[in-house]
């Protein structure tokens, strides 16, 4: 997969729910995004500081346009949410290998807190390819609830929230066993512990995609590096973040 490097302009910006941000870029670097999962890493300022990019997940995209959501959690994160329509940023694209796998009768997308975004573009894209698609989706409570209703328009959408304020109270989990979901294939995105539950619970027939801290975001550090079965290491960044299921080593 080609990598791609230009500037992109700021189109659309909203704030989805407190400090989750939705930003849509234009340019032509979108072109270089092939796969759901895949991300984007954004130089932040012209100034040295932050001096490293910041990679984001992708949330949707198009020839000329991508979609990406995030949380304000830090200086990166906080200087970028203050960004206005119309500045623009410098942009790598085409990072990572993301879910190129749509061979399945009936699959489950499950994406936990801010690893529900790339599970949307995932989504649309496995519907398209014929595959009857059921979204999971959790969350902390319902305050923290995002693009529900985006989900909903697409395929049968269930919520779990730890506080049971909305939908099932507990995990992704617990929500899949209380509808009695049934899957040939699933597809997860989210915090570590979600990413090793899905695993012992279900270790063969799912791609995971993980998060790791980069330094480049194309392989060049080796900062990103994890273990796997399958190999001494993966570089997150390259053959990552997307895993399959029966490479992951639980906790590592």
């Amino acid at each position: 997969m080609k990598n791609f490097q230009g500037m992109m302009t700021i189109v659309s910006k909203r704030e989805l729910v407190k400090d989750v941000f939705e930003i849509v870029l234009e340019g032509e670097a979108a072109r270089f995004i092939q796969a759901p999962g895949q991300f984007i890493n954004i130089k932040i300022n012209d100034s040295l500081q932050p001096y490293l990019r910041r990679p984001m997940s992708i949330c949707d995209y198009d020839d000329n346009h991508i979609t990406m959501i995030f949380k304000v959690v830090g200086e990166g994160t906080k200087i970028l949410s203050q960004k206005n329509i119309g500045d623009q940023l410098d942009c790598l694209t085409g990072l990572g290998n993301g879910f190129l796998d749509y061979q399945a009768k009936k699959a489950v997308v499950i994406g936990g807190g801010l690893g529900v975004p790339p599970m949307y573009k995932l989504a649309k894209t496995l519907k398209e390819q014929g595959v009857e698609v059921q979204a999971v989706l959790g969350f902390n409570s319902k305050n923290d609830v995002f693009y529900q209703q985006e989900f909903m328009d697409i395929c049968p959408t269930f919520l779990a929230t730890m506080d049971g304020s909305a939908g099932v109270q507990g995990t992704v989990l617990d929500a899949i066993e209380a509808h009695q979901l049934v899957f040939d294939k699933y597809y997860a995105c989210g915090p570590e512990k979600m990413l090793d539950a899905c695993v012992m619970a279900y270790p063969e027939n799912g791609y995971l995609s993980f998060e790791a801290r980069m330094g480049c975001g194309f392989g060049a550090c080796m900062g990103c590096s994890c273990k796997v079965k399958t190999k001494p290491y993966k570089r997150i960044c390259v053959e990552g973040p997307v895993l399959m299921s029966s490479e992951v080593i639980i906790g590592g």
